[in-house]
């Protein structure tokens, strides 16, 4: 769903209406998993949620019960993209009985090894059956009215030592193997995509350069317009994550960004227009899930 000319126009209004202090504050979780708002343009705070086999909502509480889906793994196993799609729209459904807007699901990393502590999450080790999955699963969940967010943005592999490894790839396993299945999901017109804890060849992820190109950039990439949204905690650093493709960081109030992304403007170490692609990203999002303005329609849902 891309945004038609009056939309973008009135993105672009809505931007305008922001300073800078009110732009760099959106950019930086509110919590542990809500954003702020912004009532000056009617934004309202997105709550997003795990996970890949249900919907937790924003409390660990066993009182409060979700509904548990076999596990991606099982559903891949299934070969049905269709059954994949209505479980989706299940999963949509169960967000908005919890007020969530963001479901941090599917997980598209591959299974590369018996020891990956979270391949329970991971539909495959294959890259066209992942891709397949998770394009039938965001399909699912966006029609149904919640952002579906593809991750860990790449080569998020394996658990041990995951928010320092180093994961050293050529060009083509990269684009064939680990890349493959996200550009399947952007072309799926998935809403949002979260960047990993790991480094992909000497650079971590929330400030790595395929966060633009393939992923964001058209001409020779993959055009993807909504937001990439950090895992939590894996914005650790200042001026190399704000310059580059990432656009939110979680969890919040406290963070780099928190402390220090408003006077890296101030000072010219960060350029504006890089902070109002940020916003402008969180503002179409918002706008997708019925965040601002006027709520939108809240598509198809299925099941109770």
């Amino acid at each position: 769903m891309a945004e038609d000319e009056t939309e973008r126009d009135e993105t672009e209004r809505l931007l305008e209406k922001l300073d800078i202090g009110q732009k760099v504050r959106l950019l930086t979780g509110a919590s542990n998993w809500r954003t702020y708002g912004e009532p000056a343009v009617g934004l309202r705070p997105l709550t997003m949620s795990d996970g890949p086999a249900g919907v937790r909502g924003e409390a660990w509480d066993e009182r409060r019960t979700s509904l548990v889906l076999p596990s991606p793994t099982a559903l891949a196993a299934s070969w049905d993209g269709e059954l994949v799609r209505e479980l989706g729209g299940l999963l949509a459904a169960e967000a908005r009985r919890k007020g969530v807007q963001v479901l941090l699901a599917p997980t598209l990393n591959l299974h590369r090894s018996p020891l990956g502590g979270r391949h329970f999450e991971c539909f495959s080790e294959d890259p066209l059956l992942t891709a397949r999955t998770g394009v039938a699963f965001v399909t699912g969940v966006q029609e149904g009215g919640v952002a579906a967010t593809a991750k860990h943005f790449v080569a998020n592999d394996a658990e041990t030592d995951r928010l320092r490894v180093d994961v050293t790839v050529d060009e083509r396993t990269l684009r064939e193997l680990y890349l493959a299945p996200f550009e399947a999901a952007v072309d799926a017109g998935v809403w949002a995509v979260m960047s990993a804890y790991n480094k992909v060849n000497g650079v971590t992820m929330s400030a790595s350069e395929l966060l633009e190109r393939p992923l964001k950039k058209c001409g020779g990439g993959w055009g993807f317009d909504g937001l990439v949204v950090s895992d939590w905690g894996a914005v650790r650093s200042l001026l190399d994550t704000a310059r580059s493709g990432q656009d939110l960081a979680m969890p919040g109030p406290e963070g780099p960004w928190a402390a220090g992304l408003l006077g890296a403007v101030a000072s010219g170490l960060v350029d504006e227009a890089r902070i109002d692609d940020k916003v402008r990203r969180l503002l179409r999002l918002a706008r997708r899930v019925g965040a601002l303005g006027e709520p939108a329609p809240a598509g198809r849902a299925l099941g109770p």
